[in-house]
């Protein structure tokens, strides 16, 4: 035992407990800023980029394409370590998208239509005109499959970038990207639902409607631990697997079904917390151990059973999954997916495609258009209005930013372009380099447009 700073209270600490915690300190400060999601999935990029392409890139190719897999009796499922990131840990981060989007239009940023409608109508925009341009960049046939490439943009990339500016950009207008990159996520998850579906096994598919089913009925009848709803939701996503349609869809719906309110109301919890705690000191005896004390332990398992009912069952799962998606989920998606080989002789030809030309068109030039065309005729026709303590300036930079794709749009690539390498390998092109020349010029712009703030 060892004497807090107050003298009076007792703290417990392990043999390296202390020294431990030295160390995870910094590591904690490291993980909680805005910008390192962004900066670990650039070096996750960069280090399967530098492994495609060096003198290791086929322990590259075996490591992405190795076989993992379970069975159990007579019943297994065995795939590539590819799809298993894009078809089974993606489900998490599509969870993780429905909660998030769930969370906004009940209380965030989408709640409020006044205030919601531009970032609304600048992600319609946003995901239109890409497509637009890229179909009429490309001549036709199996190329016009990739017209949903370009339509998407990766939060976790241009948030990092707006953050790395600091005062330059005000909280408003991350607000404002934010609210627009979860409307463009629910694009997304449309276009992957509808365009990239190609055969349909129904059988599977009506067993997955009635396990979406039974997910709100358990919403409904007031299941609120979060394991039933992972439970269900991993038949959920095993009936989509099977059905043909894309199964990280099975996030985004069992997501839908979380319940979003608190059990208690804050009132009623703050009389309880009064009341539990008054129950604690007259339990509290001094110089005994909580374990051999069953009145204190009660009364704390009390508390944090209140904890967890005055806190929505969305807002602690939400908060559980963004650390495992978001530094290991998402970095892993990308050194699975960005290792693109560069051979440098055929470059030209390569930057010279319809598909690479194309997807830089469509993520720089349409979604700056798509974007800032379409909030400059809502603001000209009094719809919305701009975040407060921003310009119409570092709206446009918003437009520019938004054209680093990264995530989703090399996960739309790898279903609009399947057993076709080359393609994909057009695409992948265009993509690292539409985000790189919409990051670093959407950077600059804001940076120029933005004031610092004393």
């Amino acid at each position: 035992m060892a004497k807090s700073k107050k003298g009076d209270d007792k703290v417990y600490y392990a043999p390296w407990e202390k020294a431990f915690d030295q160390i995870m300190l910094p590591f904690e400060e490291f993980v909680h800023r805005q910008s390192t999601s962004s900066l670990l999935l650039m070096a996750s990029a960069l280090l399967a980029l530098i492994w495609a392409n060096s003198g290791y890139a086929e322990s590259y190719h075996h490591f992405t394409h190795m076989k993992v897999g379970f069975s159990i009796g007579g019943m297994g499922l065995e795939k590539t370590l590819h799809h298993w990131v894009n078809d089974g840990w993606m489900a998490l981060f599509f969870l993780l998208v429905g909660l998030e989007l769930k969370r906004e239009v009940m209380v965030g940023e989408l709640s409020d239509l006044r205030q919601a409608i531009l970032p609304i109508i600048a992600a319609i925009g946003g995901m239109i005109f890409p497509a637009l341009l890229y179909l009429l960049a490309v001549p036709g046939g199996a190329m016009a499959k990739g017209w949903g490439i370009p339509m998407a943009t990766d939060i976790a990339f241009a948030i990092g970038a707006l953050a790395l500016l600091g005062t330059r950009a005000p909280k408003t207008l991350i607000t404002f990207l934010v609210a627009l990159a979860i409307i463009d996520d629910l694009g997304a998850v449309i276009v992957i639902a509808v365009a990239y579906t190609d055969t349909v096994i129904w059988e599977a598919l009506f067993a997955g409607g009635g396990l979406l089913a039974v997910l709100i009925a358990m919403n409904r009848v007031g299941v609120r631990t979060p394991l039933p709803y992972f439970v269900v939701g991993w038949f959920l996503w095993l009936a989509l697997l099977k059905s043909g349609v894309h199964a990280t869809l099975a996030g985004v719906l069992t997501a839908l079904t979380i319940p979003a309110r608190s059990k208690y109301d804050p009132a009623m919890f703050s009389q309880r917390l009064k009341d539990l705690t008054s129950r604690y000191k007259a339990s509290l005896k001094p110089g005994e151990d909580i374990m051999v004390n069953s009145e204190l332990q009660g009364v704390v398992q009390c508390l944090e059973n209140g904890i967890h009912r005055v806190e929505s069952p969305l807002q602690r799962l939400e908060h559980g999954l963004h650390i495992p998606v978001t530094f290991v989920i998402i970095p892993f998606f990308a050194l699975i997916n960005a290792g693109v080989p560069i051979e440098w002789s055929a470059l030209g030809s390569l930057l010279q495609s319809p598909v690479t030309f194309a997807v830089i068109l469509g993520l720089v030039l349409g979604k700056f258009i798509g974007i800032v065309g379409s909030c400059w005729v809502a603001l000209r026709f009094g719809i919305g209005q701009l975040p407060s303590n921003t310009s119409f300036a570092q709206i446009a930079g918003v437009g520019l930013l938004s054209g680093i794709g990264f995530t989703m749009s090399i996960f739309i690539a790898e279903l609009a372009f399947p057993g076709q390498p080359q393609l994909l390998l057009m695409a992948k092109t265009g993509i690292l380099i539409a985000s790189l020349l919409a990051g670093v010029g959407g950077y600059f712009w804001l940076y120029i447009a933005g004031k610092p703030k004393g």
